[in-house]
């Protein structure tokens, strides 16, 4: 679970609250805007705040979508949102042709040479014209991100080496929906940190990170997404219903014992990572509990883990039944419907933060159905570090 740890330090140091690596779609863009939304219907953003937001993220979306060199190269495509003192900070990163960074460096730094009207200005004469000026030769795209949020865009690029680059666009837009950018060489724009992120990913096939606390509308957002996405994976219906209810399950197992939102705040934000190597796919999510109910927690995890499918079945009609008394208490019935269609034990750690809160991590494999008798066999791999 050390992956988890290394995760959990980088969103909360970076105050990153999603990361998404993949091939950005039409489709799946929406499930990307809806998660945004609903992560700010608690902030202080007003409508002018967050329509000018949404556009300018569409329009990065759009952008990532159209500009990849082939699908192998838009599977390192990247969507980060993060929530700082000044506002969210909205970054996309997308792979270029080494030969095509010049001239959209030159485009950008012509758009951040414009004053807010001059923006304007140009942006009116494009749509009026299809010609550019000499002065405002960008894309209509990135001059329509710069109008929405009266502001510089931010930008870097990072060699690939290959003939390609790394193309990273970041923008942190207050309330009001008015841009804030880095100024002057000391504080250019740096995107090493985004690079680093997108590596970690890669080498351990995440697609998706979360960080902050899931409420109800945040996991139904998570799931859409999750289902979009299998169904571009073109995941067999089979699997991608064991996949879906497993997620719905594990999402309301985090709820359940979820400390309070202050807490995580202070202690431990709750994550979830969703990963899918070649035909198995894996739900990690972590969460501050109470330390009081570790005990009666690991209990629960341990019975189901010492039963077989038969016996899985046996526990969960027990507990239908009503004869389960101590052993499928309160919150037993979700477990049992996650081991039931998981691939192999349930593989838990509970971490001392101190005498009051203890972080609980959860994984969950699940692979095909022809492979998953070979998986459950092997019951000599630890299921749990106490």
């Amino acid at each position: 679970m050390d992956i988890i740890r290394h995760i959990r330090d980088i969103m909360t140091r970076d105050r990153l609250m999603f990361v998404y690596r993949g091939e950005v779609t039409g489709d799946n863009s929406i499930p990307l805007l809806m998660l945004l939304e609903r992560e700010m219907q608690g902030s202080e953003f007003a409508f002018i705040g967050r329509k000018r937001l949404f556009m300018f993220v569409l329009e990065s979306l759009q952008n990532v979508s159209r500009h990849s060199p082939g699908p192998e190269h838009a599977e390192m495509s990247l969507v980060v949102f993060a929530k700082n003192d000044t506002g969210y900070t909205v970054t996309t990163a997308n792979v270029l042709e080494s030969s095509s960074t010049a001239g959209l460096k030159r485009k950008l730094d012509e758009i951040n040479s414009l004053d807010t009207e001059e923006i304007r200005t140009i942006y009116r004469q494009m749509l009026g014209n299809a010609e550019f000026s000499t002065k405002g030769g960008a894309g209509l795209g990135l001059i329509e991100m710069a109008k929405k949020t009266g502001n510089r865009l931010d930008y870097d690029f990072v060699e690939l080496g290959g003939g390609f680059s790394y193309f990273i666009l970041s923008k942190t837009v207050g309330p009001a929906g008015v841009g804030y950018n880095t100024k002057g060489e000391k504080s250019k724009y740096n995107g090493n940190e985004i690079m680093k992120l997108e590596k970690l990913m890669a080498v351990n096939n995440i697609y998706l990170i979360w960080s902050g606390h899931i409420s109800p509308d945040i996991g139904k957002e998570v799931l859409s997404f999750t289902e979009t996405r299998m169904r571009e994976e073109e995941i067999g219906s089979g699997l991608r219903k064991r996949i879906f209810n497993i997620l719905v399950e594990i999402l309301e197992n985090v709820a359940r014992y979820s400390a309070s939102a202050s807490a995580e705040k202070e202690f431990g934000m709750p994550v979830a990572t969703l990963r899918l190597d070649g035909d198995t796919y894996s739900i990690t999510t972590g969460n501050l509990i109470e330390s009081s109910g570790v005990a009666g927690l690991k209990e629960k995890l341990d019975n189901v883990n010492t039963c077989d499918r038969t016996g899985l079945k046996q526990m969960l009609a027990d507990s239908l039944m009503g004869r389960s008394g101590g052993k499928t208490a309160a919150g037993m019935l979700g477990l049992i419907e996650i081991a039931l269609k998981a691939s192999g034990k349930l593989v838990y750690e509970f971490d001392e933060v101190n005498e009051m809160y203890s972080y609980y991590t959860l994984n969950v494999r699940i692979c095909d159905r022809d492979n998953q008798d070979m998986i459950s066999n092997l019951s000599s791999e630890p299921s749990h570090t106490a």
